[in-house]
């Protein structure tokens, strides 16, 4: 829903100046979102731009932010979604310790996610030349959900090699560098990645992030995953 002349003015600015603030926020947001791959955008980030500008008002990114995210639904037909940074879930000493260059402060961070239905947006709007990217994400969030939402960086990595990707690999016919495949996975929050200290030495982790955790993607891909378990047992019976 749209500012009425009543909200707007309590920030002293007038409508001009709130329109241009609310369309340089929706473009930071699209244009970022396409050069990053989808990185999720921090809420910090807006505020600043807004911020930059000289606007001092307490209340006024949060205000500008609304106002994108309802004109990037009404015209763009884009939901953008609030994510709320996790935090690894293991709780020793140690591990807590090689956390610490975890951001603090305001953790909260954005995607956009389209609103078309399933069929006509894989009609129109699907970009299958990166269909071989989709498919890497879905099968290690499917690798992680299956380890029970956590797992090794070894363990991870013995799973794609029996799928064809090696973690040395830098020239994969589809992946490139496999290594850095992956750690988009981790920029782009559906993983979060830590290194563990304890008695035997150290290990690295992979976990379920936010993005993999919302309560879409996750139903979407335990459908998957059990769509694939009944057709492997189709397959056994009828041999």
């Amino acid at each position: 829903m749209s500012a009425t002349p009543e909200i707007s003015s309590q920030f002293d600015i007038s409508d001009h100046e709130k329109d241009k603030l609310i369309g340089e926020v929706i473009r930071y947001i699209l244009f970022k979102t396409e050069q990053n791959s989808g990185c999720p955008i921090r809420r910090e980030d807006l505020t600043q731009l807004i911020t930059s500008k000289g606007y001092k008002q307490r209340n006024l990114p949060a205000f500008v932010i609304n106002e994108a995210k309802s004109k990037l639904s009404s015209i763009f037909g884009y939901e953008l979604r609030e994510l709320q940074r996790s935090r690894p879930s293991a709780s020793s000493k140690s591990t807590r310790a090689s956390q610490s260059h975890l951001p603090t402060g305001d953790a909260k961070s954005y995607i956009i996610i389209s609103q078309l239905p399933a069929d006509i947006y894989k009609k129109y709007v699907e970009d299958t030349s990166s269909s071989h990217v989709t498919g890497l994400t879905f099968v290690v969030i499917g690798i992680l959900h299956l380890g029970g939402g956590k797992i090794t960086e070894e363990n991870l990595w013995h799973h794609l090699k029996r799928l064809g990707v090696h973690e040395n690999d830098e020239s994969h016919p589809n992946f490139a560098n496999t290594k850095l495949a992956v750690e988009a996975l981790v920029q782009q929050r559906y993983l979060q990645k830590e290194k563990v200290n304890g008695p035997e030495g150290s290990a690295v982790y992979y976990e379920l992030a936010e993005r993999a955790l919302d309560p879409e993607i996750n139903d979407r891909i335990k459908e998957y995953i059990t769509q694939i378990v009944q057709k492997d047992a189709t397959s056994l019976e009828a041999d």
